[in-house]
């Protein structure tokens, strides 16, 4: 994250951001020791965009998410000569998805606060920004505003959600997607044996990471609320999670590798049970499954 972040992390969990993913740091710290107290959280983004690992979570969770949100960019009535807001992009598919759909009367702009997996020749223009620190771009502008797994690693998620609907023209439609890991926490639903729950160890070790870098992962739930408290009207949401096939283990595998350094010194984890948990990803013994993707949409009146 998407994304702003991509986002994702599902949790994207995600952001980031989502976006995503997802890829919205907001105010950043500098890094603690281990073993310094909990008092303040660090929020550097924990699935940074410019790892390489990133590219290969854009990928799954383009192919997990993105025929969710393409569901809802219909039902909202995206069409031929729409002004559209990507915040968080991360990867390129979504951005790519709504110039297709606006063509060449309408406008999508993709913005992040690291760009470097977007393409400034994709059909849609490319801007870096950051949803927390800058305003608006083209504020009362937009038919539609749409940021996936970003808010939920935001700390100032309220101000990022205000520039959001400030940047939509009356009666423009705002579609936030972010996860909800405290509503269902675990990597394998069926904990039958030491490799399901190795599986779900790791998974509440990466939720110990996020939740100190300010992720908020009961997020999801709460966003119908904060659409109307956002001023929004006709808000509505759905919930949707997968489980198990090549794209969970794929995302898993690239999650776990890009956290690993900080799973090892935040003491967390230990490499034998890191890499025997990738074994058992890589021979196909695990049905993974991610945290719930919560998508809620309203519009501003007007």
């Amino acid at each position: 994250m998407s994304s702003s972040q991509p986002i994702v992390d599902p949790g994207p969990e995600p952001g980031t951001t989502a976006g995503g993913p997802v890829d919205t740091a907001g105010a950043r710290s500098r890094p603690r020791s281990p073993d310094s107290p909990e008092s303040s959280p660090d929020h550097r983004y924990l699935l940074d965009n410019a790892r390489v690992e990133a590219g290969e979570r854009f990928t799954w969770l383009a192919e997990l998410f993105d025929g969710v949100t393409r569901g809802h960019f219909d039902r909202l009535g995206v069409r031929a000569g729409w002004r559209c807001w990507e915040v968080g992009a991360g990867g390129p598919s979504i951005p790519e998805a709504l110039a297709t759909t606006v063509g060449p009367t309408g406008y999508v702009l993709a913005t992040d606060i690291n760009p470097a997996w977007l393409d400034p020749h994709g059909g849609y223009e490319v801007l870096r920004h950051d949803i927390v620190g800058d305003p608006p771009p083209q504020p009362g502008t937009f038919d539609l505003v749409h940021a996936r797994l970003v808010l939920v690693h935001v700390p100032d998620r309220a101000r990022a959600l205000a520039t959001m609907v400030a940047a939509l023209r009356p009666g423009g439609w705002l579609l936030v997607e972010d996860a909800d890991t405290e509503l269902q926490p675990l990597a394998c639903l069926d904990e039958v044996g030491p490799a399901q729950r190795r599986a779900n160890r790791l998974r509440r070790a990466v939720r110990e990471l996020m939740t100190r870098r300010g992720a908020d992962l009961r997020y999801g739930r709460t966003l119908p609320r904060a659409l109307r408290a956002a001023g929004l009207v006709d808000v509505t949401a759905a919930g949707y999670f997968p489980v198990g096939g090549v794209a969970c283990d794929r995302l898993e595998t690239a999650t776990v590798r890009m956290v690993r350094a900080e799973l090892l010194a935040a003491g967390l984890a230990n490499d034998v049970e890191i890499d025997a948990h990738l074994a058992a990803v890589d021979a196909g013994e695990l049905d993974l499954t991610l945290a719930p993707l919560i998508s809620a949409w309203g519009r501003r009146p007007g």
